[in-house]
């Protein structure tokens, strides 16, 4: 089956939380691969897995929580509310809509549908996921001459728990400083854009190439956040039109462990 095209991903398209599409395949979770009921935690078996064209839904990776909302019939009242969304664990390239039918009608393979999101959580998510490239363009800028070993490892933008990890101790007395330059990110709305960089783009701009298996399947280029102003990252996900859109993040504190770092945040309207 052909990869699924994710439609959230050109510039602006985050913004999209309505898209018509077609039904590829319906499968009953107890019939899914043991590796793809692996990633439903919370399955009863009662469920099934929709699998479409292309999807404005974000499956969860890459530290941002996946989007859910409901799939509907476009001729008739069938309706499949969506619970989680997730990266087919076996072929890379395809999307798998984890939820169940609240209708006794259900698709069928070839049928239109329309796709809709929960508008308010995508963009909570966004915020979440834009504050936590800020936070780490604030580390990096204040702090990548100035500790030993320095770099940046991974991050989480799930509310409630998220972070950026670094490698190298950061002291707490740095807490403040990290603040100020995120506010002063936040304070200049600084645009946040899409583009798509081959692995010679990176050293060209001054940023670390990520490893080539971050690449989806028929991808030749990486997609790339860039904080114009600020810095980029390779991500999927989805994010503000500005730095201003993250509203107020606060630094909350710093956590160092066997000389790495952990540097958590929260964000509020």
């Amino acid at each position: 089956m052909s990869r699924t095209v994710l439609c959230y991903h050109p510039q602006g398209a985050a913004t999209l939380h309505e898209l018509s599409t077609t039904v590829l395949n319906i499968v009953p979770f107890t019939n899914l691969e043991e590796s793809n009921q692996a990633l439903f935690k919370s399955a009863s078996g009662e469920e099934s897995v929709v699998i479409t064209l292309d999807t404005i839904f974000h499956p969860q990776g890459g530290g941002q929580p996946s989007d859910t909302g409901i799939m509907r019939m476009q001729t008739n009242n069938s309706n499949f509310e969506i619970s989680a969304v997730r990266h087919d664990s076996i072929d890379k390239g395809r999307v798998l809509h984890f939820g169940h039918f609240t209708t006794d009608e259900k698709f069928a393979e070839g049928d239109s549908v329309t796709q809709t999101i929960d508008h308010d959580q995508r963009l909570y998510f966004s915020k979440y996921h834009t504050a936590g490239h800020i936070l780490g363009l604030a580390v990096r800028d204040l702090l990548s001459k100035e500790i030993p070993n320095f770099s940046e490892k991974k991050a989480s933008h799930f509310p409630g728990s998220a972070s950026c990890e670094f490698e190298g101790s950061i002291d707490g007395k740095h807490k403040a400083a990290i603040q100020a330059k995120v506010d002063e990110y936040c304070a200049k709305a600084l645009p946040v854009e899409v583009d798509w960089w081959e692995e010679t783009d990176f050293a060209e701009n001054n940023e670390e190439a990520p490893d080539p298996s971050y690449l989806l399947p028929g991808d030749t280029k990486f997609r790339v956040i860039k904080i114009v102003g600020g810095g980029a990252y390779p991500c999927g996900g989805t994010h503000v039109a500005d730095t201003s859109k993250c509203g107020k993040i606060t630094v909350r504190k710093i956590v160092r462990s066997k000389g790495a770092s952990k540097v958590s945040y929260s964000v509020e309207d």
